[in-house]
């Protein structure tokens, strides 16, 4: 039996349109058991999920847990070794040109000409789609004044500063209005103020409907950016949920103590770290925080251990549970690591 393939109707300027089966919109991305080896490693193990039109999903995970080459396969740049994966109803393999057509990618790196100015650069990779001049021009200038560097379009890229290069790269992955959006951790090694810019452009993209994938290792980001999140950990997908889902299962917290002095605080993080139920310790100065199993239950453990060796404590806090308490809980290593 056939099923009906339509478009689904688009009344934003510019927007793509998206793939109706039997009047039901398709996911827009779709990969399953996704897989990639390098010399017989596997650095991408049956990674599968699927992904709405408009949604932000975020592949949260170490350097080296495979977020980059997940996404390289993804948008066509690079084959998978095993798996499938569709976007917008389109089997990537045997139709990598159209895919293309469909995705833009913000590489971690910057891709850019930097002798050339803002407008050349953006010149350039439109005429890679093919737009025409007309055409390119509008929608140059619609990028320019999304991103809020209409005013230095003429200045060559060397004068830039990072956070500005970091837009731009944006603005050449959007210029041709594509259906997925692909950023690989696109606020590293940028200022605080350049980053929140970046975090606002995506609002901005969010607010607009585009949908994205996101890598970082940023618990930050993470959180405030994406609808969903994917802990990923050497090549493997851990978990898959909205942030809020994935915290709600955590029996785990953070307890802040509060000592004297920092070499008080140094003796009880040695203390802690031999409890079985402390997952990590750190310390700041004179504060300590343990990432407990059930803070509730363990906290009078702690106290009691604390007290025998007179180590005093001034304040006691307990915090709840992150994606970082996730993570070390999924991991059993801190995503730094």
């Amino acid at each position: 039996m056939y099923k009906t393939v339509r478009r689904g109707r688009c009344r934003k300027a510019g927007c793509r349109q998206i793939t109706k089966v039997g009047g039901q919109l398709l996911n827009i991305l779709e990969c399953t058991e996704l897989e990639k080896e390098y010399n017989g490693t596997r650095v991408v193990d049956k990674i599968s999920f699927k992904m709405k039109k408009g949604e932000t999903l975020g592949l949260l995970g170490p350097n080296g847990a495979g977020k980059t080459t997940t996404i390289s396969m993804l948008s066509a740049q690079i084959k998978q070794t095993g798996g499938t994966i569709q976007i917008n109803g389109h089997e990537i393999k045997g139709n990598e040109l159209k895919v293309k057509s469909l995705v833009g990618v913000v590489p971690q790196d910057i891709a850019l000409y930097p002798e050339l100015n803002a407008y050349e650069n953006l010149q350039f990779f439109g005429s890679l789609y093919k737009l025409d001049k007309k055409q390119l021009k509008k929608k140059i200038d619609r990028v320019l004044d999304l991103i809020g560097l209409k005013d230095r379009a003429k200045d060559p890229i060397k004068q830039y500063s990072g956070g500005m290069k970091r837009r731009i790269n944006i603005a050449a992955a959007i210029l041709h209005d594509p259906l997925v959006v692909f950023m690989d951790e696109p606020t590293v090694g940028i200022d605080p103020q350049s980053r929140n810019k970046i975090y606002e452009l995506i609002a901005l993209l969010k607010e607009q409907g585009m949908s994205i994938v996101y890598t970082t290792h940023y618990m930050e980001e993470a959180t405030n950016l994406c609808d969903r999140v994917a802990i990923v950990d050497r090549g493997k997908m851990i978990q898959l949920d909205s942030v809020k889902g994935l915290i709600k299962e955590i029996h785990g917290g953070i307890l802040e103590f509060q000592f004297r002095d920092p070499d008080t605080a140094q003796s009880a993080k040695a203390l802690a770290e031999e409890y079985e139920h402390v997952k990590e310790a750190r310390v700041s100065d004179s504060k300590l925080e343990a990432v407990v199993k059930d803070p509730q239950e363990n906290i009078g453990y702690l106290v009691e251990q604390f007290r025998t060796y007179s180590y005093e404590i001034m304040n006691l806090t307990i915090m709840p549970p992150t994606l970082e308490t996730l993570f070390l809980y999924k991991t059993g290593k801190a995503l730094r690591d």
